[in-house]
C-alpha cells in the first residue's frame, strides 16, 4: 500500500496512500449524515462537489475551514453542494452547525468505517490523531470526475481555498 506522509505541529504523520488523481472517477463512499442516514455520491449526482475532509470540527482550523467554505457558498450560490467530512459523530456535527451557524454545507460523518478514509487515501496511520483523516479537499465535476485535490501537508494549517473554490464554482 503506498503511503504518503504530512506533519502534525511538525511531527511526521504517516496516511493510508493518496488522493484519488485528477481526471478519474471519484471512489463512491457511504458516509453519516447528521439525521443517521447513509449518503453516497448518488445522493449528490449532478452536482459539483467540494468535498472538505478534515479531522475534527472541535478544532479551530477545522471550525474555521467549514465556516469559510459555508460563506463562500451562501456568497455564490449556484448548482454544488459542499460536503464537509470528518470523524465527528453526526450529534457533534448538527450541534457545531447549529452554534456556528453554518447551514450551507452539509457534515457527513465517517461513523463506524474507515472505508472513506482509506479509499481516499488520507487515513492517519499515526500519531496523535491516528485513524482520523488527514485534512485535504478533493473537488468533482458533475460527473463526479475528480478536478481538484489538495492534501494538506502540515495537519494544523488551512487549505489553499481560492484554489479549491476557483474550481469549484468553474464551470
Amino acid at each position: 500500500m503506498e503511503q504518503n506522509i504530512v506533519t502534525l505541529k511538525g511531527s511526521p504523520v504517516r496516511i493510508s496512500g493518496s488522493l484519488p488523481r485528477l481526471g478519474i472517477q471519484a471512489q463512491d463512499f457511504v458516509l453519516i449524515d447528521k439525521d443517521l442516514k447513509k449518503r453516497s455520491l448518488k445522493d449528490y449526482s449532478g452536482k459539483r462537489k467540494l468535498i472538505s475532509i478534515v479531522p475534527s470540527l472541535d478544532t479551530a482550523v477545522c471550525s474555521l475551514s467549514a465556516k469559510k467554505f459555508n460563506q463562500a457558498i451562501k456568497e455564490n450560490p449556484q448548482e454544488g453542494v459542499v460536503l464537509n467530512v470528518s470523524a465527528d459523530l453526526p450529534f457533534a456535527q448538527s450541534r457545531f452547525c447549529h452554534a456556528e451557524e453554518v447551514d450551507n454545507i452539509i457534515c457527513l460523518s465517517t461513523m463506524g468505517s474507515k472505508d472513506f478514509s482509506e479509499g481516499y487515501g488520507i487515513l492517519m496511520l499515526d500519531g496523535p490523531l491516528a485513524n482520523l483523516c488527514a485534512r485535504a479537499i478533493v473537488v468533482l465535476d458533475e460527473n463526479d470526475t475528480v478536478i481538484y485535490t489538495e492534501l494538506v501537508p502540515e495537519i494544523t494549517q488551512e487549505p489553499n481555498y481560492d484554489k479549491a473554490l476557483e474550481h469549484f464554482f468553474k464551470k
